[in-house]
């Protein structure tokens, strides 16, 4: 059997879905591969402390000096690491094409709608929960897809649907959606690319 994919977690806040992820490793949810670092644009992000307390390395990479050097910084610890997937975990920058085209379907992120709806620029965090209410939809849930250079716009790896209930408000449908959706089908996507990477080394 080939060694487990080894994983990269990019993120920039509380790291809420990076915990997902950890604990999805420890109940043997996320079989086929293993988070071998954590790596925040932010020295401050609680997901660092999250990773520390779980024995995971960490590393930080701050935008301070553009894209470029940021990036290269970024592609500098994956090579060092041997990472073969990389997971958007609440990382609040987007790559460039330069990047995302480096590696293709092994960038994965977790959008907080069903994508093709409340999608793209512009759309993500609370302002996702936002236009869903703003715009009367029944339902909304979330999505994870592989990233390419067009913002939400890679390939569609799973989906999940959440009801939306009167009285919602953004931040109340925000957590509904992380719990019933986006905690949920994140682990299990990690797993299905991480075991089809595991797969194409034997």
């Amino acid at each position: 059997m080939a060694e487990k994919t080894r994983i990269a977690v990019f993120v920039s806040g509380g790291g809420t879905n990076l915990q997902a992820l950890i604990d999805a490793q420890k109940s043997g949810i996320i079989a086929d591969g293993e988070i071998s670092i954590v790596i925040s644009n932010k020295d401050n992000a609680y997901a660092l402390e999250r990773a520390a307390n779980a024995g995971i390395a960490t590393a930080v990479v701050r935008k301070d000096n553009g894209q470029e050097a940021f990036e290269e910084g970024l592609i500098k610890i994956l090579e060092e690491n041997g990472i073969e997937l990389i997971v958007l975990a609440g990382f609040m920058c987007i790559l460039s094409e330069s990047f995302t085209s480096r590696y293709p379907e092994r960038i994965i992120n977790v959008h907080p709608s069903l994508i093709p709806s409340f999608c793209g620029k512009g759309f993500y965090g609370l302002r996702v929960h936002e236009a869903a209410l703003g715009y009367g939809i029944k339902v909304t849930g979330a999505t994870v897809h592989f990233v390419n250079e067009i913002p939400d716009g890679g390939r569609i790896i799973m989906q999940k649907a959440v009801y939306i209930e009167d009285g919602d408000t953004p931040e109340v449908l925000q957590k509904r959606v992380m719990e019933q959706a986006e905690w949920i089908i994140l682990p299990e996507s990690v797993q299905k690319v991480s075991k089809e990477i595991r797969n194409n080394k034997e």
